[in-house]
């Protein structure tokens, strides 16, 4: 019985935490939600620019007008939202850390942050206008260039998610060595293999073009070699792996 209450404890307050971040999604979203159209619309200039003058973006659902930028608000909502999320998210497990550990969540959680908002502004400023343009440059004499609105909608969210998370490929390098699963120079030496596998994670994370493929790649390995000059910053030290409680009792 005394085992069970911990554990009830413990999941009463994950459900209190899950609640806040939810909640704190939900109130960004009901903030902005009456700009939906207008979020969508900026969303849309990369395409808008790039199409020809006889060209234009359609919706073939008879409801996608509504629910094309309720779905994007609701996504927006998230990434701004997303600080709180992951502070919720220390909070909870901070109490299970050790002292060292505890110093080094604070930074991570802030650059994992930045790393992500960096993602999706790369994907926006620079990729989509690149991708775009080269899409309707190529497009056959007589076709014309109409993209429904939920599909633009489904293909910029996927690239979001893939820059959003492949600029995080620092902090996963400093984790790494951090916890003594590898080291800078283990990774170095296999800096061949890496190359590969970026331009890999590239293909399967992006559209079956080359360019958006080797615009994720390229960041990516930046992004690692940044990575392996801050992993030199941490190193595991073994006194220490001591609870902080323990700590204070000494």
């Amino acid at each position: 019985m005394s085992q069970q209450q911990p554990l009830i404890s413990h999941l009463l307050e994950l459900r209190n935490k899950l609640l806040k971040a939810i909640g704190s999604v939900l109130l960004v979203f009901i903030a902005i939600v009456y700009w939906a159209n207008d979020i969508y619309h900026y969303i849309a200039l990369p395409l808008m620019r790039s199409l020809p003058e006889t060209g234009s973006m359609i919706a073939t659902d008879v409801a996608a007008p509504f629910f094309a930028p309720f779905k994007l608000t609701l996504v927006l909502a998230f990434f701004i939202a997303i600080p709180y999320v992951l502070y919720q998210i220390w909070s909870f497990v901070a109490p299970g850390l050790y002292k060292h550990e505890k110093r080094l969540v604070v930074p991570l959680l802030t650059s994992s942050t930045l790393l992500f908002y960096l993602g999706i502004a790369f994907a926006y400023y620079i990729v989509f206008p690149v991708v775009f343009g080269f899409f309707t440059s190529v497009a056959p004499e007589g076709v014309q260039v109409a993209t429904d609105i939920s599909s633009y909608l489904s293909f910029i969210l996927k690239l979001f998610f893939a820059f959003g998370l492949a600029f995080e490929i620092p902090v996963a390098v400093v984790l790494l060595c951090w916890a003594g699963v590898t080291t800078p120079d283990e990774l170095r030496q296999k800096r061949p293999y890496i190359v590969v596998g970026a331009f890999v994670i590239g293909m399967l994370l992006t559209p079956p073009d080359i360019i958006s493929q080797t615009m994720l790649a390229i960041p990516m390995l930046l992004l690692f070699e940044g990575g392996l000059i801050a992993a030199r910053f941490y190193s595991k030290k073994e006194e220490d792996d001591v609870p902080e409680n323990e700590h204070a009792d000494s």
